[in-house]
């Protein structure tokens, strides 16, 4: 569990290291890394420029693909997902920059899927907060953290890339 500072620097660096490692452990060639909007792009961008991938970057905006849509309305910043290439057969590195419920990343699964079938789904988180509501895990955390049930923990960026914590 973290506590005190969180680095972002520090996370995303751990973060690069274990998917340089599971990318030659799995004989992954050419991931295709696509990040989350708003967090999880931004984390995307540092981690593909880390990473030095030579493939394109991909955006996705989830708003569509939310189970919450009906009750909480339209995001009004809503933005096209952007693929570079086609994901059928591809071996996708997803971002996110905090998982908790699995929700998110089950509407983010969905988007990708009416894109095509891709040969694997690789998740990168910058931090995981336990709380699962739906059976997702991360295969690559900066993290940990416990938070209260009052809390929320926000991204903040894109320059820099700073980490809150504050009471809803």
């Amino acid at each position: 569990m973290l506590s005190g500072t969180l680095s972002v620097d520090a996370l995303l660096d751990k973060i690069a290291s274990e998917t340089r490692a599971l990318i030659t452990q799995r004989n992954i060639k050419e991931p295709l890394m696509v990040g989350i909007r708003t967090g999880g792009a931004w984390l995307a961008e540092r981690l593909h420029r880390q990473l030095e991938l030579d493939t394109p970057l991909g955006i996705l905006d989830i708003s569509f693909y939310r189970d919450d849509f009906t009750q909480v309305g339209l995001n009004p910043k809503v933005q096209p997902s952007q693929l570079p290439c086609a994901v059928e057969g591809r071996h996708i590195l997803l971002v996110d920059d905090v998982i908790m419920t699995g929700r998110t990343i089950r509407a983010a699964l969905n988007e990708l899927f009416d894109y095509g079938r891709p040969a694997s789904v690789t998740l990168l988180t910058l931090l995981d907060l336990q709380r699962r509501e739906l059976p997702i895990q991360a295969d690559v955390i900066g993290g940990t953290l416990a938070i209260g049930p009052d809390q929320q923990v926000k991204l903040n960026g894109p320059d820099p890339l700073t980490l809150t914590i504050s009471q809803r």
